[in-house]
């Protein structure tokens, strides 16, 4: 009886543990996708496919049940407000994207900043946050019913940087 409670005090403090780790685990990870994806060809899907899986930390599966699915980026504009908005339309290549900005800073197809989180893969619109996938849930009930837990969307904001650009790049229509 004691031996029992003693564990199962045990798994508690791991589990405790665990979600702790994965929260912070979850930060990083947006914070990574977010500055790879500032820096990166928003029109390449390959290589926004590696921006997503290098995000995670090794083992991401197990961790939390994360996936490069998971990760999503969003491209920002800023209105002359600073009211930050999705962009509709990605311009067709980074060349495009600088122009559209030289023309037209506060423009609706100007991106300025490039959003990371963490969203269910669920096909959603909008950014529902994954639920936590606890190690032992039938032994200490975390996972189901009230004791259901959600990892943040731990949503990072960067400024788009060369979102890939080189210079003397060519243009694209």
């Amino acid at each position: 009886m004691l031996l029992g409670l003693f564990l199962a005090m045990v798994f508690l403090v791991i589990e405790i543990a665990r979600v702790m780790y994965v929260w912070n685990a979850a930060q990083d990870i947006t914070r990574q996708a977010a500055r790879a994806a500032a820096r990166t060809d928003f029109s390449n899907a390959a290589q926004m496919l590696a921006v997503r899986q290098d995000a995670l930390p090794p083992g991401a599966a197990s961790l939390g049940g994360f996936s490069a699915n998971q990760v999503r980026i969003d491209y920002l504009s800023v209105n002359a407000a600073g009211a930050m908005a999705p962009v509709a339309t990605l311009p067709a290549c980074p060349t495009r994207n600088l122009i559209n900005c030289t023309n037209a800073p506060h423009g609706a197809n100007c991106v300025r900043l490039v959003r990371a989180r963490l969203c269910q893969n669920d096909g959603a619109a909008a950014c529902t946050p994954a639920p936590y996938q606890p190690l032992l849930p039938p032994l200490l009930g975390f996972g189901s019913g009230a004791m259901a837990l959600s990892i943040p969307s731990s949503d990072t904001v960067v400024t788009a940087e060369t979102l890939g650009y080189l210079p003397g790049m060519a243009s694209c229509p």
